[in-house]
């Protein structure tokens, strides 16, 4: 049972009403975090950037996120990134790689984020890589993105929020 249930329809609050038929209705991470309209409100335009416009793109997104997801035990955020991999066409053996060091560019990105968990910088050499092979913006957007999904881990964990009904059946399925 989470701590703090998502809100349901006949709960959720006025002041973000134009919300509730878009992101923030559609998952409980959003529905828990509609206990703080005002937060939820000044997420949305950083979730805008970092889940649909970042400069590292779909594919390494969704590798930052699966690392971040893993390095803080947030089966939430594992179950719902794995789904969102597969329906972008990521195949499964490059998802479980995520667990262990991929080789090549994704054990780049791998190791950028356990360097953004574990020290809270990338080392020189590291951001080095990552400029070269993905851009200074994309870099940036990976720094910004393993903190978005910290604070949302944060969250899960905190208030035990559930995974979605529909996106856990999926996983349970076919799961990986």
């Amino acid at each position: 049972m989470p701590t703090i249930a998502p809100l349901s329809d006949a709960d959720w609050p006025e002041s973000i009403a134009d919300m509730k038929d878009g992101f923030a209705g559609a998952l409980n991470v959003y529905r828990t975090m509609a206990h703080h309209p005002e937060l939820l409100r000044a997420w949305a335009p950083l979730r805008q950037h970092l889940v649909k416009d970042s400069a590292l793109g779909p594919d390494k997104s969704e590798i930052v996120i699966l690392r971040t997801a893993l390095r803080l035990g947030s089966e939430y955020e594992w179950v719902h990134h794995v789904a969102r991999a597969r329906a972008i066409g990521l195949p499964d053996h490059r998802i479980a790689a995520v667990r262990e060091m991929p080789d090549g560019e994704d054990g780049t990105i791998v190791r950028a984020v356990d360097a953004v968990i574990d020290h809270h910088r990338l080392p020189p050499d590291l951001e080095a890589d990552l400029e070269q092979a993905l851009g200074r913006r994309a870099v940036f957007d990976l720094i910004a993105m393993v903190g978005f999904y910290g604070i949302l881990g944060t969250i899960l964990l905190t208030y035990d929020v559930p995974t979605d009904p529909a996106i856990q059946a999926a996983f349970d399925a076919d799961p990986l």
